[in-house]
């Protein structure tokens, strides 16, 4: 397990980014991670939390812990993942897109899997 300070450090390293700057993005204090790192500070809180969560588009356990938190399988043995998330992993959250114009691309990623699927169901018939 790591420390708090270590957890956040390694998702700024991950993603290229200095912890001073991910603290002027979220309107943290910069002193953050040196407080962290010294001890003067112990922890943050929840709100701080999430806001770097949603920064690096992790969960707040990555935040707090260093690691994800493994969710339950569904009783047929699969993890449903909502599609926030999916959308989150095809396009970095929503930054930058209005929900309309994310909602009209799952659309398209949609009826392109639909399509992937037929063609590969037509593949194996020809195939038989």
């Amino acid at each position: 397990m790591c420390t708090l300070y270590e957890s956040i450090l390694s998702l700024c390293t991950e993603h290229g980014i200095k912890g001073g700057k991910m603290c002027v993005d979220l309107g943290l204090s910069k002193s953050l991670m040196s407080d962290l790192k010294s001890g003067r500070k112990k922890g943050i809180t929840a709100e701080t939390a999430q806001k770097i969560a949603d920064y690096f588009n992790v969960s707040v356990d990555r935040v707090l812990t260093g690691q994800e938190t493994e969710k339950a399988p569904t009783p047929e043995g699969r993890r449903e993942v909502p599609k926030e998330e999916l959308m989150a992993a095809f396009w970095g959250g929503d930054k930058d897109l209005s929900r309309e114009e994310l909602d009209a691309m799952w659309k398209d990623v949609e009826r392109f899997a639909a399509f992937v699927a037929e063609q590969k169901r037509r593949e194996r018939g020809k195939n038989t």
